[in-house]
C-alpha cells in the first residue's frame, strides 16, 4: 500500500560505528551511544527512526578487557567480559556505574481502574546523570510493513547529566519529533460518555454558545453508532470469539462497543449534525473501539467484504486484523475517510483490549496510533488523534488520553505530577478526564480545582460518564463555582496564542509545555516541588489539589521560588521572592506565576469559538528582562512545512524605572492579517509615561494599543511605579475579615497582630496560622 511508510534515516553513520566480537557500538552524540549484540538492526523500529547523525569527535581505545569511548563530554567504558557499558565518566570527574539509580519517572499507559498515586514507568533522564533505553523488543518498520525482529539486545545509553532538555531533544532526534498540533486542539474540549440524541447534542453545544463559553472540540462518545446490536440485529451480531480472554470478556459484556454505522434513532441526519457543528466552530471527534471488526449490520459491510474477499451472504464478521493488508485498506478507505470528508476532524482511538494481536509482538494500540497518524498525513491533513500511551515514541501520535479517572481529590492530586513527569519520556501532550470520569463523589470545589488544573495543563478536556448527575457542564454546579469555571474556560481560550507558540517550540525544539522544575534548576528544592511545574517558558503553576479549610475558606499548596527569581501571581498580583512558601488561595484563585521579564500573548477576549488570526491580541508584560516569540500560521494545514508562517518577537528590557519593549516579525509576513489590533499591558506597573513609535497608538494608563502591520515597533515606559505587595496591616485585615467564626473570638484572637505583626501565633488555630505566615513572608 505504501500508505504507512515513514521517512527515516535509520542506519548509523558508518564513521560512528565500532564493531568487534559480535558487538556493535554506534556513537550518536558526545553523550549518546547505541550498543547492540545479537542480530544487528539497520532498519527503523517502532521507537527509533533516525540514527544517521553527524559524527561527533571521539576516540576508542582498548584498556585491558574494556573498550573506552571518549568524547568531548564523557567516557563510556564497555566491558568485553560483561558485554555491556559498565561505567560512564563525565568531564568533571563524576563516575556513574549503577544506571538504574536516580532514573526519573516517565509515564504509564493509562489511569484506568486507579485512584490517586500509581507507579510510573522509567524514563531516559536520570538524577545521577545516566539512563538506559532498551529497544530490543521493538519491531522493525520496513517500507510499510511491520516485521518481527531477530534475537538481539539493543540499548541506548543517555549520559546527559542534568541536561534533561538536551536528553529529550536527542530522544526526539532519535525517534522523531512531536507533530505540530492544530490550533483548535488547544482550546476547551467537551466530552461525555452519554447517548445523546442529535437534537440534545446540538442543544447542548448551543448552550455553550449562548452562555459565551468557548469550546473548540466537540467529542461524541461511542453511542454515535449502534450499541444495542444484539437486541436490534439478533445473536448473529455478536463478534466472533477469540482466544484472548480480555476480548472474550469485552465481547460478551459490551457487544456493541465496535461500530461504524451512525445510530439513526439518535442521529437521523448525521451529516446535518456535522455541518452545523463545524459551522459553529466546533471540530468533531468520534470514539472508536475497533477490536470487534466489521459485522453484517454495518452500512459498509458489503464494501468491506469485497475488499477483504469475504462472502457478504455469509454474514460472517470481517475480523479486525493488523496482518491483513486488505483489512487495513478497508479500515481507512471505507470506514474512516468518508466520515472525515463529511466533517469528522479526527478520531478518539479507545483501544482497551491489551497488547494481544495477530502480529507477534505488535501492540494494537501502538499500531492504530501509528496508522491513523500516517493516514491523516497521507490525506494532506495535520495529524491528530486521541489515544492511550503505547510506549517510548508515542509522542509522535498526540494527543494522549489517560483513561477513566476516579472523581476524587487523590486522583486530582496525582495528575499534575504525572503530567510533568511524562516529559521525561518526551510525552508532552497528556489529556485527562478533567473533573473525573466516574465513581468518587460530587464536590463543586473539586470540580473547580480540577478545571483550573485542566486550564493550565496540555489539553483541557471536560469528561464524565453517563450518570445524569455527573455532567461537567459549568451550569450544573453552584452559582459561585459556575462563575469561576466559566471565567477559567474563557481564560483557557484566551491563552491559545501562548499555547500555540509553545506547541511550535515542542515540535521544533523539543521544549514541552509542562516541565518539572528540575529541568530549569538542579537543586534538591526543584526535585521536591513535585506538583509545581513550568507552563511554557513564561509561567510557573502550583495547582491547588487539596480541599479548603471550612473556617478560612482557603486551600493551601506549596510554592518554591528559585534563587534570583521573582514570581508574580498573574491573578492576585502577589509577588514572591526566592524561598519556600506554603500559599493559600480561595476558590476563585489558581496559583499561576509570571517570571520576571515574562511576556504572555493572549486573545483580548474569549466569548466565542473564534481562533482566527484576525482576533485582537493582548500581551501581558512583566518587569525585568525577557523575550517571547509568538508563532503564527493558518492553524490547521501543512503549509507551515513550506515556510508559510511567521514569528512575532517581543522583548522587554529594564533599566531602573524604565522598561523598553521591542516588537518585530520574521518569516512570511503575508500570514499576518490586516488591521489586527495589539495591546500591551505592563501588568506590574501602576503608572508610567508610555510612548511609542507605532502609528495611531492609543495609551490608556499602563497599556498601549495599536494596529500592527509586521514592522518594527518600540514602546517605552518611563518613570515606572512598580507594583508591590500591600503592607501587612492592610492585607491582614482583608484576610481575617473572611475567616468564618464568632466575631468576639476573632477580635480577641487577632487584634494583637494589628499592633505587632510578629506577635506569637500562640492560641491561633492551625488552619488560620498558615495564611498569616504567608502574609508575614511577602508583605512589607
Amino acid at each position: 500500500m505504501k500508505r504507512f511508510c515513514v521517512k527515516t534515516c535509520s542506519a548509523s553513520n558508518p564513521a560512528c560505528v565500532i564493531e568487534f566480537e559480535g558487538v556493535r557500538i554506534s556513537v550518536l552524540t558526545g553523550r549518546l551511544i547505541r550498543v547492540e549484540t545479537g542480530e544487528f538492526c539497520d532498519e527503523a523500529t517502532q521507537c527509533v527512526w533516525n540514527r544517521n547523525w553527524d559524527k561527533p569527535p571521539f576516540t576508542a581505545s582498548a584498556q585491558g578487557s574494556r573498550l573506552v569511548i571518549k568524547t568531548e563530554e564523557v567516557e563510556f567504558h564497555y566491558s568485553k567480559l560483561r558485554k555491556t557499558v559498565v561505567k560512564v565518566v563525565f568531564a568533571d570527574g563524576m563516575k556513574v556505574s549503577n544506571f538504574s539509580r536516580g532514573v526519573l519517572p516517565g509515564t504509564r499507559r493509562t489511569l484506568d481502574m486507579t485512584n490517586g498515586k500509581v507507579r510510573l514507568g522509567k524514563s531516559v533522564v536520570s538524577r545521577k546523570g545516566v539512563a538506559v533505553f532498551d529497544d530490543s523488543s521493538s519491531l522493525i518498520l520496513k517500507d510499510d510493513k511491520i516485521i518481527e525482529r531477530g534475537r538481539c539486545r539493543d540499548r541506548y545509553f543517555f549520559a546527559y547529566g542534568n541536561d534533561y532538555r538536551g536528553a529529550i531533544k536527542d530522544l526526539y532526534n532519535l525517534t522523531g519529533f512531536t507533530p505540530l498540533l492544530p490550533r483548535f486542539a488547544l482550546g476547551n474540549w467537551w466530552s461525555r460518555y452519554k447517548a445523546y440524541t442529535q437534537d440534545e447534542y446540538l442543544s447542548l453545544m448551543q448552550k455553550f454558545t449562548d452562555r459565551k463559553i468557548p469550546v473548540t472540540v466537540a467529542t461524541i462518545d461511542m453511542d454515535w453508532h449502534w450499541v444495542d446490536v444484539v437486541e436490534r440485529f439478533g445473536k448473529d451480531a455478536l463478534a466472533k470469539p477469540t482466544d484472548n480472554l480480555i476480548d472474550r470478556v469485552v465481547y460478551a459484556s459490551m457487544p456493541g462497543w465496535t461500530g461504524y454505522s451512525w445510530n439513526t434513532d439518535l442521529f437521523p441526519d448525521y451529516r446535518a449534525l456535522l455541518d452545523k457543528l463545524n459551522a459553529q466552530g466546533f471540530k468533531v471527534t468520534l470514539n472508536l473501539h475497533p477490536a470487534q471488526g466489521v459485522r453484517f449490520f454495518e452500512n459498509q459491510y458489503e464494501e468491506v467484504c469485497k475488499i477483504c474477499k469475504v462472502d457478504p451472504s455469509s454474514k460472517q464478521p470481517v475480523c479486525f486484523s493488523l496482518a491483513d493488508e486488505n483489512y487495513l485498506r478497508a479500515y481507512f478507505d471505507v470506514l474512516h475517510r468518508p466520515y472525515q470528508r463529511e466533517g469528522v476532524r479526527f478520531w478518539w482511538i479507545d483501544w482497551q483490549q491489551g497488547k494481544h494481536s495477530d502480529v507477534k509482538g505488535l501492540d494494537p494500540l501502538w499500531a492504530l496510533n501509528h496508522y491513523h497518524t500516517l493516514d491523516m498525513r497521507d490525506e494532506g491533513k495535520r495529524a491528530l488523534i486521541l489515544s492511550r500511551y503505547a510506549g517510548v515514541g508515542s509522542h509522535r501520535y498526540p494527543i494522549g488520553f489517560s483513561g477513566d479517572s476516579a472523581m476524587t481529590w487523590e486522583t486530582l492530586d496525582f495528575q499534575p505530577y504525572m503530567t510533568a513527569s511524562a516529559t521525561n519520556v518526551g510525552y508532552s501532550w497528556w489529556s485527562h478526564d478533567i473533573g473525573g470520569h466516574h465513581m468518587g463523589y460530587k464536590d463543586d470545589e473539586l470540580y473547580v480545582r480540577w478545571l483550573q488544573f485542566g486550564v493550565f495543563s496540555p489539553i483541557n478536556r471536560l469528561h464524565s460518564t453517563s450518570n445524569e448527575f455527573m455532567g461537567k457542564e459549568p451550569w450544573k454546579v453552584c452559582k459561585e463555582a459556575e462563575k469561576i469555571a466559566v471565567n477559567y474556560l474563557r481564560f483557557r481560550h484566551r491563552m491559545i496564542p501562548y499555547l500555540y507558540s509553545i506547541n511550535y517550540m515542542t515540535h521544533k525544539d523539543g521544549r514541552a509545555l509542562c516541565e518539572p522544575m528540575y529541568y530549569s534548576y538542579d537543586c534538591k528544592e526543584a526535585y521536591k516541588a513535585k506538583n509545581q511545574y513550568s507552563f511554557g517558558t513564561q509561567l510557573v503553576v502550583a495547582p491547588v489539589t487539596r480541599k479548603s479549610d471550612p473556617h478560612t475558606r482557603l486551600a493551601g499548596t506549596s510554592l518554591w521560588v528559585p534563587e534570583g527569581e521573582r514570581y508574580t501571581d498573574i491573578f492576585t498580583g502577589r509577588i514572591y521572592e526566592a524561598g519556600q512558601y506554603e500559599i493559600f488561595r480561595d476558590l476563585g484563585e489558581m496559583p499561576v506565576f509570571a517570571r520576571k521579564g515574562s511576556i504572555i500573548p493572549l486573545y483580548r477576549d474569549a466569548y466565542d469559538n473564534d481562533i482566527s488570526l484576525s482576533k485582537p491580541l493582548e500581551y501581558w508584560v512583566y518587569s525585568g528582562d525577557g523575550e517571547f516569540e509568538t508563532y503564527e500560521d493558518d492553524g490547521d494545514s501543512l503549509d507551515y512545512e513550506k515556510g508559510v508562517f511567521c514569528k512575532i518577537k517581543t522583548a522587554v528590557r529594564q533599566d531602573g524605572n524604565k522598561l523598553t519593549l521591542t516588537l518585530s516579525t520574521s518569516g512570511d509576513k503575508s500570514v499576518l492579517p490586516e488591521g489586527r489590533e495589539i495591546t500591551f499591558i505592563f501588568k506590574d506597573v501602576l503608572k508610567a509615561d508610555i510612548s511609542t513609535d507605532a502609528k495611531g497608538a492609543a495609551v490608556d494608563g499602563n497599556a498601549v494599543t495599536f494596529v500592527y502591520d509586521g514592522g518594527d515597533v518600540v514602546v517605552n515606559a518611563d518613570n515606572c511605579v512598580f507594583a508591590r505587595n500591600p503592607e501587612f496591616r492592610e492585607a491582614f485585615i482583608d484576610l481575617v475579615s473572611k475567616f468564618q467564626g464568632g466575631n468576639i473570638r476573632k477580635a480577641a484572637t487577632f487584634n494583637r497582630f494589628l499592633k505587632d505583626e510578629n506577635a506569637p501565633l500562640t492560641g491561633v488555630r492551625g488552619s488560620f496560622a498558615g495564611p498569616i505566615k504567608e502574609l508575614r513572608k511577602i508583605c512589607r
